[in-house]
């Protein structure tokens, strides 16, 4: 590539692979050894990011992925750092930066069976697990660390004998979110402690103007790779949305449910406490549901995504902490029970289904409040929906069951409640600390003043 392309491609997105181009992990430029790799975890051909993105990481340029949900950027990072630690050795070599505790333990698998034939040790450093236990593996010193920014920034602080002075490559994955969750300042200091001397991949799926600043400040001359600059879902994707009085809401879900019976579901709800309630309800009418929220302890939370992805529960109700990035590979169908505030969050949710090539559903409940928020949904993704046939003489009939098994989700939610107060329970989920941290930040300033 001569340098006036690359500079071309720094501005603009460059444009979609023709046939001609590379359609094997050799032809890009990637060794052996890790072709073998990806071979084996059935990735036969590369994506449209991972065409893009790894001659150019190859070539040791900072690079910019633009990308959807599900696109393949994990390969898209992971295979270049690979191919630069067989070729120089060393330990701390590499930090992915990551919004959230899934998304960091999915990354490390990614690593881990990619980099199993080589020897690559990766540690997760997140919120919610044991401080102690993770110093350990730090003073192991493995190869490649994948964090959330939060606690990464405790152990930089606080654990002896730690520091990334040596770090060689820096990958922030969904930059969009992580700065969303207000981990500005925790990215600024760990920008501030690693070498200047290194290669950076910017991962996000779309680009805010916070984006930009972090790409100012982080990267540099990089070469940006877009899959697709406009908002958009998968083709597969049959998207529906139902119009309904916000009281029933629990009846068309239990109806919907039933209609779709055999099917595995994700349901995603706006607060921690609607989800605990629907999981609790669905429950008492004899789905197999399980919760996934940031109040969960971490051993749960990873509990309940095993038991999705093992299908030894066929109903996943989430808030977005699910909505980017995780890999559940049979997603029937997506319920957006509440529907989100945020349209882009619309395009992650129904993301999580029709992965890969499959078809998949997804719909959306809209009640008399939300008619704004969906307008919003079906501007940005540019299409109108159908709604999805219902039977309203049905979902009528199911109100009384619904009520009753709504009155015992009240009560295992109130008792839940106490058992928690009694526990004194801390609330430690990621989101919570960069709000508690500004909080304390807030009181600071006032004192000085």
């Amino acid at each position: 590539m001569a340098a006036g392309d690359e500079q071309g491609s720094a501005a603009e997105p460059k444009q979609e692979p023709t046939a001609e181009e590379p359609r094997s992990f050799k032809d890009l430029g990637v060794t052996d050894v890790l072709c073998e790799a990806c071979d084996q975890l059935g990735w036969k051909v590369p994506t449209k990011i991972q065409i893009e993105a790894i001659p150019v990481a190859l070539q040791g340029r900072d690079v910019i992925g633009l990308a959807e949900t599900g696109s393949g950027k994990t390969g898209a990072f992971a295979l270049p750092i690979l191919q630069a630690l067989l070729e120089t050795p060393q330990r701390l070599f590499a930090l992915v930066l990551t919004p959230t505790r899934e998304l960091a333990f999915q990354i490390s698998e990614q690593f881990e069976a990619l980099g199993s034939s080589i020897g690559v040790q990766s540690t997760v450093i997140v919120g919610g697990i044991d401080t102690m236990s993770q110093s350990l593996a730090l003073a192991k010193k493995p190869h490649v660390i994948i964090a959330t920014p939060g606690r990464l920034v405790d152990h930089l602080e606080n654990t002896k004998g730690f520091n990334l002075r040596a770090l060689k490559f820096l990958v922030m994955d969904e930059a969009d979110r992580i700065l969303n969750m207000d981990f500005e300042t925790e990215v600024d200091k760990i920008l501030k402690v690693i070498p200047r001397d290194r290669k950076t991949f910017l991962f996000s799926a779309t680009m805010t103007k916070k984006v930009q600043k972090l790409q100012r400040a982080a990267l540099k001359n990089p070469v940006k790779c877009a899959v697709s600059s406009k908002y958009q879902t998968v083709e597969k994707l049959q998207q529906y949305y139902i119009f309904i009085p916000s009281k029933f809401k629990d009846s068309y879900l239990v109806y919907i449910l039933n209609e779709l019976a055999g099917n595995s579901f994700m349901i995603f709800c706006s607060t921690c406490n609607n989800t605990q309630r629907t999981a609790l309800l669905l429950r008492n009418l004899g789905f197999t549901a399980i919760p996934l929220h940031g109040q969960m302890s971490q051993n749960k939370r990873l509990g309940s995504l095993n038991k999705f992805k093992a299908k030894a529960r066929s109903i996943l109700l989430a808030t977005d902490v699910a909505s980017r990035g995780l890999d559940i590979p049979h997603v029937d169908v997506v319920i957006n029970f509440d529907i989100p505030t945020h349209s882009k969050d619309y395009i992650h949710r129904v993301g999580r289904t029709a992965r890969a090539g499959r078809s998949g559903k997804s719909i959306t409940f809209v009640t008399q409040y939300d008619v704004e928020l969906f307008q919003r949904i079906e501007h940005l993704i540019g299409k109108k929906l159908p709604a999805f046939p219902m039977q309203e003489e049905e979902v009528m009939m199911l109100t009384e069951r619904v009520a009753e098994a709504q009155r015992f989700a009240r009560m295992e939610l109130r008792e839940q409640g106490e058992k928690k107060r009694s526990r004194n329970d801390d609330d430690d989920t990621e989101e919570a600390i960069g709000v508690r941290n500004k909080v304390a930040g807030g009181k600071k300033k006032k004192r000085k003043a």
